[in-house]
């Protein structure tokens, strides 16, 4: 259907087409330069809290209380390290990582609540 070009990155669905200069995904309505096209969830930096670059395996820090949602529910503490991140370009929302958070078990987490401890 798109004849080569990129899937969206917003919802990563194959439709897209071309409109002028730029690419248009006709499931979620997403907009795009053709320029920028190269440049995937998968490829693009991803940040911590204060600008940092995390990469696969770093060890983070929390740096707000998380509730969490679901059964058991509960607060992640400020200052919870966790260890061995591994970054997703899938996730829920606009969550971005994946992690074992002690005493949680496992939860995609925000690139935008964490810090990379140095």
């Amino acid at each position: 259907m798109s004849d080569g070009l990129p899937a969206c990155p917003e919802c990563h669905e194959a439709f897209t087409y071309e409109q002028g200069a730029l690419l248009v995904c006709p499931m979620c309505g997403h907009e795009w330069s053709k320029d920028t096209a190269e440049t995937t969830p998968e490829t693009a930096l991803i940040k911590d809290a204060v600008g940092n670059v995390l990469a696969d395996g770093d060890i983070v820090t929390i740096v707000k209380d998380l509730k969490v949602k679901g059964a058991g529910g509960g607060v992640v503490k400020v200052g919870t390290k966790v260890r061995g991140i591994r970054l997703i370009g899938d996730g829920v929302g606009d969550h971005d990582i994946d992690a074992t958070v002690p005493g949680f078990g496992r939860l995609q987490l925000k690139s935008g609540v964490v810090k990379k401890v140095l």
